[in-house]
Order: structure tokens, then sequence, then C-alpha cells
């Protein structure tokens, strides 16, 4: 399984509560902040529900 860099790029203020607890459960709670994920389904269609906030590499 590949590994994924995610990166918060933008803000969650004002976001719907479904994408805030999805960006948390990432890992991710400030602007710059990257986790890094194993690349599988669910970590997949989490990425889907934020995609227009966030910036996603492989490592």
């Amino acid at each position: 399984m590949a590994q994924l860099k995610i990166t918060l790029k933008k803000s969650l203020i004002a976001r719907p509560q479904n994408q805030i607890r999805t960006a948390k459960a990432l890992g991710l709670t400030k602007i710059g902040k990257t986790a890094v994920r194993t690349e599988n389904d669910a970590i997949k269609g989490m990425i889907r529900t934020i995609s227009h906030l966030v910036s996603v590499e492989e490592v």
C-alpha cells in the first residue's frame, strides 16, 4: 500500500460539521498541518469529502 501525505490548505471555519470531523479524524487541525496515512478505501473516501480543502501527495 502506498503512503499519502495529506496537507490542510484551507480553513475549517464555516464548513459543514461532517467536513470538520473528517479533517480532525485525519489529524488535520490547523492550516499547513500534514498527516501521512496509508492509502486504503476509507482514507480515499475521507479525502474525497474534503478534497477542496487539502492537497495530497504520494510519498
